[in-house]
């Protein structure tokens, strides 16, 4: 009767029916409880949980009833509420055992005697213990995005992040501060972050993949070539954005998470010469000007060609 008269909202509402609720468990909740049999008693718990299930109560609602009606020896399922991550930690530490427990400290020990010792090791060792760490966080990284997929990309930028910054400080600590040593990490970080993030269907990671290879194409120019002209540094980056809007159209039949990436990539590297004149040469002399023609012959080719480059990316 009570969940026909929860199931009609027309008549009655769940706050209606809730103090409902509370004022007959109030009512029998003295003598009369402790009165009832055990098949009746049974019988209410059923229907509170049947109340659960449907979503005609909400959980807390549920639980105050069930905590009126049950057996306080009956060992009762765990409500929805209790998965909460906090509740989920405290349930595993209560339930964890002595093996778990060694386990665990024996783990951050291990993590705690690298750390400290890394600069003392053999360079093989080191990069084979980064290695290491990095293929760990990638695979649990894997196993997170199965259940949450911004906890799994976490997990899996600290990976890529330590790559990056464990290799910096490994190079550091060898004295290799040329600049090759530090463009070569880089450009290899920035391949396995495009492969790592196409393949895993990572748009972000693959994102920063490309952005992180053209700082280091910027790095090279800087290094080889002496004091350019305006339009020489346009011919350094204005086919390379070409190429890019060509590879875009070329893959979008395949991947289009994959085709887009490419086309945000081209409009960068359209851009890129005006940055790298004022960032690289400090050189500011008519830069508003060729943004300004940029802005306009950019603006003017993708409205003439929006019925071809949307299909590509979305």
């Amino acid at each position: 009767m009570a969940t026909f008269l929860l199931e009609q909202r027309g008549l009655f509402s769940i706050y209606e029916a809730v103090v409902l609720l509370f004022m007959l468990a109030k009512r029998i909740r003295g003598k009369e409880i402790d009165k009832m049999n055990q098949d009746r008693r049974q019988m209410i718990v059923k229907e509170i949980e049947q109340w659960r299930r449907s979503k005609l109560l909400p959980d807390q609602y549920c639980d105050f009833l069930l905590n009126l009606y049950a057996d306080p020896d009956e060992v009762r399922p765990a409500s929805p509420a209790a998965s909460h991550a906090i509740g989920k930690a405290f349930h595993t530490v209560q339930q964890a055992t002595g093996k778990q427990w060694l386990l665990t400290f024996g783990t951050f020990t291990l993590i705690s005697f690298v750390v400290l010792y890394f600069s003392r090791f053999h360079p093989a060792l080191q990069i084979g213990l980064l290695s290491l760490f990095v293929l760990l966080l990638l695979w649990v990284g894997e196993r997170f995005r199965k259940r949450n997929e911004w906890s799994g990309l976490l997990v899996s930028s600290c990976g890529m992040l330590l790559m990056l910054c464990g290799g910096l400080y490994t190079l550091h600590l060898h004295g290799l501060q040329e600049w090759g040593w530090t463009i070569g990490l880089l450009g290899f970080c920035s391949l396995f972050w495009i492969v790592y993030g196409m393949k895993r269907k990572m748009p972000v990671l693959h994102l920063c993949g490309w952005l992180a290879m053209l700082l280091v194409y910027g790095f090279l120019l800087t290094r080889y070539t002496a004091d350019p002209k305006w339009y020489e540094i346009q011919l350094y980056w204005i086919p390379l954005a070409m190429l890019f809007g060509w590879a875009s159209w070329f893959v979008h039949r395949w991947s289009k998470g994959i085709s887009a990436i490419l086309f945000l990539i081209c409009a960068i590297s359209w851009l890129a010469p005006e940055c790298y004149s004022l960032l690289a040469l400090g050189n500011m002399q008519w830069i508003q000007m060729q943004l300004l023609i940029k802005f306009v012959i950019g603006g003017g080719t993708l409205f003439l060609l929006r019925k071809q480059w949307t299909v590509w990316v979305v």
